[in-house]
C-alpha cells in the first residue's frame, strides 16, 4: 500500500470530521494510573508537565488556546522548531510550571487555573502529590512504547472534547507502522543496520536498552538493530570505548541539545573510528512541531524518516510531500521549502550519506 494513500486516509478523515461540536457533559476517564478522572467539562485550560504533552496538546486541538502551562524543555522546542512560527503565541505559555525534572512548581501552575494538569504516572508521588494536594485535577500519563503514546494521546483528547481529532491520528500511525512493518519484513538480519541513539551527547554520552524504549521500538520498525539494547535502563551513561565496542553503523542525535551536530561524533578521535563515522552515517534527528525523537503527533513521519536512511532500496517515501500534507491537516499550516530543509536539518546533515534523497526537487 503506497504511503500517499495513508496519508489520504488522515487528510479525508480529518476533512469529515472537522466540525467541532464542543462536549457539554462531564468527562470520566481513567488514566495511565489506573485513577479515575473526572471533568464537569471538557478541559479549556491544561497545563502539561511531561515534555512531549505541550506539542501533542496543541496538534490535537488544532491551536495554542487551551495550553496554559508547559515544561521548559517543552518550551525550548517550541522556540527552536517550528512550532512557534506556526503559532507565535506559544512563545508566550508559561514554562515555570515545573523544573525540567517534572518537579511541579505549585504556586506558579496554581496561577494558571488549569482545568487539568498532566503528569507522569509512575515517576514516584513526589511529582504528583503537590499537585492533587493543591485541590487540582491531574491526568497521569506513562511513556515508553507505542501502544502507551496511542492511549495518552487518546486520553488528551477526551479531557478536552476533542475526540473528533485523535481518530484520525492513530488511524494514521497505524497505516503506516504496518506499511512499514509489512516491507520489512522480508529484510534479512544479516542485512539490518546496528543503530544507536543518543539521547545526549555533548557533555554526556547516554543511551538506553531495548525494553520500553520507544528509540528502539522504530529502530527495529524500520528494519534495524539496536546498538544499546542490552543496557539494562533507560538514559545509562556509557563512554566512547563502548560505543566503538558496538560499533554502530547508524548513529542517531538527539534534538534535547540545542546545538548538537554530527561534528561532535566526526571530530572524536574513538567515535569518528565507528562504521557510522567512517561512512558519514551521523545524522540529527529531525525538530518538527515537536522533537522527532520521542513519541509525538508527528512520530509516523519519523518512522519514514529513518526507513528511507536505513533501507532506500526498500522505502521510498517522498517525505517532503508527506510533511507538507500532514502539516497542512494537523496544524492548518503550509510548510514552504525552507521550512522543510529547517525540520530536516537539511544543512546540518550535509554530506551524511544518503541525505540528498531530502532535498528539494529542482
Amino acid at each position: 500500500m503506497k504511503i500517499r494513500k495513508a496519508s489520504g486516509i488522515l487528510s479525508g478523515a480529518f476533512l469529515a470530521l472537522m466540525a467541532h461540536t464542543a462536549m457539554a457533559d462531564p468527562i470520566e476517564l481513567t488514566d495511565q494510573a489506573g485513577r479515575a478522572v473526572r471533568l464537569e467539562a471538557p478541559a479549556e485550560r491544561v497545563a502539561s508537565i511531561p515534555m512531549p504533552m505541550a506539542s501533542t496538546l496543541i496538534a490535537i486541538d488544532g491551536g495554542v488556546e487551551k495550553q496554559v502551562g508547559m515544561n521548559p524543555v517543552a518550551k525550548q522546542a517550541v522556540l527552536d522548531g517550528i512550532l512557534g512560527k506556526i503559532y507565535p503565541e506559544a512563545k508566550d505559555i508559561p514554562s515555570d510550571i515545573t523544573a525540567p525534572n517534572f518537579i511541579p512548581n505549585v504556586e506558579e501552575l496554581a496561577a494558571t487555573n488549569p482545568d487539568l494538569v498532566i503528569q507522569w504516572a509512575d515517576r514516584g508521588d513526589d511529582l504528583v502529590d503537590p499537585i492533587t494536594n493543591a485541590g487540582l485535577t491531574a491526568m497521569l500519563i506513562s511513556y515508553g512504547t507505542e501502544e502507551k503514546a496511542r492511549e495518552y494521546m487518546t486520553l488528551s483528547a477526551e479531557a478536552m472534547g476533542r475526540d473528533d481529532r485523535i481518530g484520525p491520528l492513530i488511524e494514521w500511525r497505524e497505516q503506516v507502522a504496518s506499511d512499514i512493518a509489512g516491507k520489512a519484513a522480508d529484510i534479512a538480519d544479516a542485512d539490518k543496520p546496528k543503530v544507536l541513539y543518543l539521547l545526549r551527547a555533548k557533555e554526556t554520552l547516554t543511551a538506553s536498552g531495548a525494553k520500553n524504549n520507544y528509540n528502539t521500538w522504530y529502530i527495529e520498525l524500520t528494519g534495524g538493530t539496536s546498538a544499546s539494547a542490552d543496557l539494562e535502563a533507560n538514559g545509562v551513561t556509557i563512554n566512547p570505548e563502548q560505543i566503538a565496542e558496538w560499533n554502530p553503523d547508524v548513529i542517531l542525535l538527539n534534538n534535547f541539545e540545542s546545538d548538537i551536530a554530527p561534528e561532535r561524533i566526526y571530530s572524536d578521535p574513538i567515535l569518528s573510528l565507528t562504521n557510522a563515522a567512517q561512512n558519514h552515517k551521523v545524522y540529527r534527528m529531525p525538530l518538527g512541531g515537536y522533537r522527532w525523537d520521542p513519541p509525538n503527533t508527528e512520530s509516523p513521519l519519523t518512522w519514514m524518516w529513518l526507513a528511507d536512511l536505513l533501507h532506500p532500496e526498500v522505502f521510498d517515501y517522498d517525505l517532503r510531500a508527506e510533511m507538507k500534507q500532514v502539516y497542512k491537516t494537523i496544524y492548518d499550516y503550509d510548510l514552504s521549502e525552507e521550512d522543510i530543509d529547517n525540520i530536516l536539518w537539511v544543512d546540518l546533515n550535509e554530506g551524511a550519506a544518503g541525505y540528498d534523497q531530502f532535498k528539494a526537487k529542482s
